[in-house]
């Protein structure tokens, strides 16, 4: 990670020299800054129950119903690394999760802290 780079979750991060967000894996540039990073990434619409199969026959089995919840796996179209995962009702837009003030990054009047070297 340079300097110009702010981690923002485990495997995304925000370049602040071209204002992008990039796999902190592979750096594969997914998208501006100025945009929801989700948009950028591969997703996998999964039915629920592939994850989470019935318990029981009948109406209580304790599988989720697909027709009431969708799992969103979001996957980097560079490396294949999993960045996010969220459950969604089906028809739901993708969730808009991080919204950085990226003027005040850039101003320097953002709420940085200072890491230490590696």
């Amino acid at each position: 990670m340079s300097t110009d780079t702010v981690r923002i979750t485990e495997y995304l991060e925000l370049d602040l020299t071209n204002v992008t967000w990039n796999c902190v894996r592979c750096s594969h540039v997914i998208g501006s800054a100025h945009e929801n990073y989700k948009h950028g990434l591969k997703l996998y619409d999964r039915d629920p129950r592939t994850i989470y199969p019935a318990r029981f026959e009948g109406a209580h089995s304790f599988a989720p119903d697909p027709t009431w919840c969708r799992i969103v796996e979001y996957y980097c179209p560079g490396c294949g690394v999993q960045m996010e995962t969220e459950y969604l009702p089906p028809g739901h837009p993708l969730a808009h999760d991080i919204q950085i003030d990226i003027d005040a990054l850039l101003s320097g009047t953002g709420n940085r802290t200072e890491r230490p070297a590696n």
